[in-house]
């Protein structure tokens, strides 16, 4: 697990290494909307392609409405239904690129349920208490373990670095040579009666993809990265299931001239304010 969080750190590094030195960037991640199988409560991994349901669509649209202002200059999808066609619809709401290209990625696909998939989520409950193991880290035959969720996304990382380069006097005040720590806690200051944080950036990442992913994503950046979250978030939502098309947010920047690790800030987790 160390070996494949490092590796992940290193192409996350490549991404933000994009951004001029000390500048910053945002990275969203959404959730797909539902589909008939999260209204029965069975699982769907990979081996389901389920299409979104009519409370699935209502969802992606309520979601791009609330994103419609928001400039992203980069949208990234899971290759299954549900997440191409949440995509889909949040693009053609937004009021600022429209047109721009969704560039879909297997790699963001949900996490492999095995021979668990299409069944209901208590059986596969039953099979982790029969193993004697807790069900988030519980692993079905033939499915994924958590583990290479983490390895997908570094893989995604390194791959979707294309068209994440900007000018370097796009953006204005620099990381300077302080800790990351200090940095964050400054940059969340700076951003906190702001529009969510993504003002002024020439650099905005859209990623639609699934809950496990998503879940697994921001482990790895509050627990290897150390992002700093919001004095009043609670960690017990931090980890916890992200809704249909839940959103969260985080500010990326990078000083190479230090050769410290990114300094990145949550500016929220699992936000569903467009339900």
């Amino acid at each position: 697990m160390h070996e494949q969080c490092c590796r992940l750190w290193r192409n996350s590094h490549d991404i933000v290494g994009h951004l001029s030195e000390g500048r910053f960037g945002n990275r969203s991640k959404l959730c797909t909307g539902e589909t008939r199988y999260n209204k029965e409560k069975l699982l769907q991994g990979q081996g389901v392609d389920a299409p979104l349901s009519e409370n699935g669509l209502r969802q992606a649209e309520a979601a791009g409405v609330y994103l419609r202002d928001v400039h992203f200059t980069n949208v990234f999808s899971s290759d299954l239904q549900r997440a191409k066609q949440t995509a889909s619809v949040i693009v053609a709401h937004n009021n600022h690129c429209p047109g721009i290209k969704v560039v879909c990625d297997p790699k963001l696909r949900e996490r492999s349920f095995g021979i668990a998939e299409g069944k209901p989520v208590k059986d596969m409950k039953n099979m982790a208490k029969a193993a004697g193991q807790q069900c988030p880290r519980f692993t079905p035959p033939g499915g994924e373990t958590e583990e290479q969720i983490v390895a997908q996304h570094a893989s995604q990382c390194s791959q979707g670095k294309e068209g994440l380069e900007m000018p370097h006097n796009s953006l204005g005040d620099t990381c300077g040579s302080s800790s990351p720590a200090t940095n964050c806690s400054e940059l969340h200051e700076a951003f906190a009666d702001a529009v969510d944080g993504a003002v002024d950036l020439q650099v905005h990442v859209l990623v639609v993809s699934h809950g496990t992913y998503m879940r697994n994503v921001v482990k790895y950046l509050v627990e290897e990265l150390q992002c700093t979250l919001p004095q009043s978030l609670k960690m017990s939502h931090v980890f916890s299931a992200c809704p249909n098309t839940g959103m969260c947010r985080f500010r990326i920047a990078v000083d190479h001239s230090t050769g410290l690790s990114p300094c990145v800030d949550c500016i929220f987790i699992n936000r569903n304010d467009h339900f």
